[in-house]
């Protein structure tokens, strides 16, 4: 009998844990560093529901995460820091940074996309050329508007 109690307690704890794993892991809380790393900025007119700690990727790969976001009193736009894997410090001064969003209403990710020149980013510099997260309500919004005025 102690027996039977003694491996169902062991099946829960193990359980439990496996649960809460499972949630770092799926929440981008997960305390891997990943190695090193380096710093690039970007500005963006609209951040449409990203966060700190959200991933940043090319292709679908993870290749880095958003450290810090704040908004720029000079220029009224929203700046995010991100850090890059060491391992992509190729990617050229012309790269294209776009917040994404995972399927249609999940969370809210930057996707990289190099360019072609042959001068690369480094560490502090910025992503000039951005693009702002599409927000479904607007999207609404104008079609709205827009089947309004058509009748």
């Amino acid at each position: 009998m102690r027996y039977v109690e003694l491996s169902v307690g062991s099946f829960m704890v193990m359980g439990i844990i496996a649960l809460v794993l499972m949630a770092f892991r799926v929440s981008g809380l997960s305390m891997d560093t990943g190695g090193e790393t380096y710093t690039l900025k970007a500005r963006f007119q609209n951040l449409g529901g990203l966060t700190e700690r959200s991933k940043v990727s090319m292709a679908g790969v993870t290749i880095g995460k958003v450290t810090k976001i704040y908004l720029d009193n000079e220029y009224y736009e929203a700046v995010v820091e991100m850090e890059i894997n060491k391992s992509m410090d190729t990617l050229s001064t012309d790269t294209n940074a776009a917040i994404l969003t995972a399927g249609l209403l999940g969370e809210k990710y930057i996707g990289l996309q190099v360019g072609g020149e042959l001068d690369n980013l480094k560490d502090g510099d910025w992503i000039v050329d951005t693009q702002s997260a599409v927000v479904l309500e607007d999207l609404i919004s104008r079609f709205l508007f827009n089947k309004a005025e058509g009748n």
